[in-house]
Order: structure tokens, then C-alpha cells, then sequence
């Protein structure tokens, strides 16, 4: 009996603080907007951390909640920030695609200190003496920001400096943040001329680190005929908004810190049509003088 007893007032009890957690679920239930599991669909599912928020499930609260921008997930790709946009009754985002950059072409042209035998990963090498580098602006090429791009868009070039593939890229930025000498940034996926250099250094101080250094020189900025270059802080700077993309300043750049890097023929085949329109010039100028 007392067995039997027992058993039925387990029964009853479990019962009965099953109706209260029941009751309780309901009152105290947090209602889930239903467009926040849309919006989570149409994310890269990567949960790679470049949009700034923990996962994927984050960024669509963020949005959801106005926090971040329709765009805040790069991968998604333009569509999906568009049918995101019209889950949020919002216009669809426009603008040009962009991708990662790195600035920095110095690698193997890059002087040492010392050799690094430590953990591969650049900020642990950062961490030892200020790294193994000359130059304090350089890739220390260890991969930290291909380790860190779930996209397979970047990686240790030749030179031994990060290489990122544009048409891999999808402008998360991940790699970015994982860069300890912050090095990569967003350009337009349209523009072909890049100055490959971070170095802030004076000409001097830059040429002594690294033979493919922008010294400051500013022949570049003089070239320029869109006033698309500039140099800020000892270091040329491109204007994309103005850039048409004549690599004029690639021509003239005496260390080969502008990218594409001009061959020695365009060089000096360049030089040679500079001289033609100096001569002309004079000649003009003589001519109205007498």
C-alpha cells in the first residue's frame, strides 16, 4: 500500500508541475519575430565572424533589430541583401561589389632581423621582438588571414606576402580583422590600380626596410591627371571614386609600390613620349617668343 501510495503521489505531483511548467512556458514565452529566421536563411551560414556580431544567427538579430545594415553579410552576396532589404520593407541595397586587398607586395624584398621559428600565426610572430620584419608595416606571411577566410580567397603568394583572389573574395573581412599589422582593406571589385604599400615610414627609412617600398616620392600624385593619388602620411593613396584605372602611376613609380607593376618596356617607352611632348612644348614656346 504504502508502495502503491507513493507512486501516485509522484504521479500526481509530476503532473501537476508539468501543467505549472506548461503554464509557465506560455505566459512567460518570448515571441521569436518570424522574419528573423527568413532573414537567417539567406545569410552565408559561414558563421565567419566579419560581419562583427557571434555567427550568423547574430547578424540576422542585428538586422532584424536595425543594428546592422541589410549588407552586414558580405557572402550573402548583393541578391540576398535585396530580398533581405524587402523582408524589412526597405529599398535594395545598390553600390559596387568590393573586395579584399592587401597592402603590402614587400615579402621576399622585405629585409630581416631575425629568422622566426615560432608558432605560424602572425601575431604570435608580432609578439616576439616586434616581429621579424625590417619593416614594421610588412606581411609577415604566416597565414593568419588565410586561416581565417572560410572562402579559400587568400593566400601565401610567392613572394611570401597574402594574395587575395577577388573573384573568390566575398568582402567578409574576416581575413582583415585576423591581419595583427592591418594591412587588408575593402576595395572596389572594379579597380585594377592598387598601392601595394602600407609603409609610413620617410623615403630613407622605407627604401632601408624593403626594396619595393613607397618612399613618398609623390611623382605619382604629379602624374596623376585625375588627382586620383595622393600621399598621406609618407604613403601614396589611391581616390577609387576618381581613378579611371590609366595606371599613369604605375609608370612612374621608381620602386614598383603601385600594382599592376609596369614592365621596363611601358617604363621607357612612357619616358620617351614624356620627352617628345617636353621638346614640343619648348619648341612652341621658342616659336612664340620671336
Amino acid at each position: 500500500m504504502n508502495i502503491v501510495a507513493a507512486v501516485l503521489t509522484l504521479g500526481i505531483l509530476g503532473a501537476v508541475f508539468g501543467l505549472v511548467l506548461a503554464i509557465a512556458s506560455k505566459v512567460f514565452e518570448v515571441k521569436k519575430d518570424p522574419r528573423e529566421e527568413e532573414i537567417l536563411s539567406l545569410l552565408a551560414g559561414a558563421n565567419c565572424g566579419g560581419c562583427g556580431f557571434p555567427g550568423c544567427g547574430g547578424c540576422a538579430a542585428a538586422i532584424l533589430a536595425g543594428t546592422a545594415p541589410v549588407t552586414a553579410c558580405a557572402p550573402a552576396g548583393a541578391e540576398n541583401a535585396a530580398a533581405i532589404a524587402k523582408i524589412m520593407g526597405m529599398e535594395a541595397p545598390t553600390g559596387e561589389r568590393e573586395v579584399a586587398f592587401v597592402r603590402c607586395t614587400g615579402g621576399v624584398n622585405a629585409k630581416k632581423r631575425f629568422d622566426y621559428v615560432g608558432v605560424k600565426d602572425c601575431l604570435s610572430a608580432t609578439k616576439v621582438a616586434g616581429g621579424p620584419l625590417e619593416c614594421g608595416f610588412g606581411c609577415l606571411g604566416f597565414g593568419s588571414c588565410v586561416n581565417a577566410c572560410q572562402f579559400g580567397a587568400i593566400s601565401i603568394g610567392p613572394n611570401g606576402t597574402a594574395v587575395v583572389n577577388p573573384d573568390k573574395c566575398t568582402d567578409c573581412m574576416a581575413c582583415a580583422a585576423a591581419c595583427p599589422r592591418h594591412l587588408i582593406v575593402s576595395v572596389p571589385a572594379s579597380k585594377k590600380v592598387h598601392v601595394g604599400c602600407a609603409n609610413q615610414d620617410k623615403g630613407k627609412a622605407a627604401m632601408s626596410v624593403c626594396s619595393s617600398s613607397c618612399i613618398g616620392c609623390g611623382l605619382c600624385q604629379k602624374e596623376c591627371k585625375k588627382d586620383a593619388i595622393h600621399v598621406v602620411n609618407g604613403v601614396a593613396v589611391i581616390d577609387y571614386e576618381k581613378c579611371v584605372g590609366c595606371k599613369l602611376c604605375t609608370k612612374v613609380c621608381p620602386r614598383d609600390a603601385i600594382l599592376p607593376v609596369a614592365t621596363a618596356e611601358e617604363k621607357e617607352k612612357y619616358k620617351a613620349i614624356k620627352k617628345a611632348q617636353a621638346e614640343k612644348a619648348k619648341a612652341a614656346a621658342e616659336a612664340a617668343a620671336k
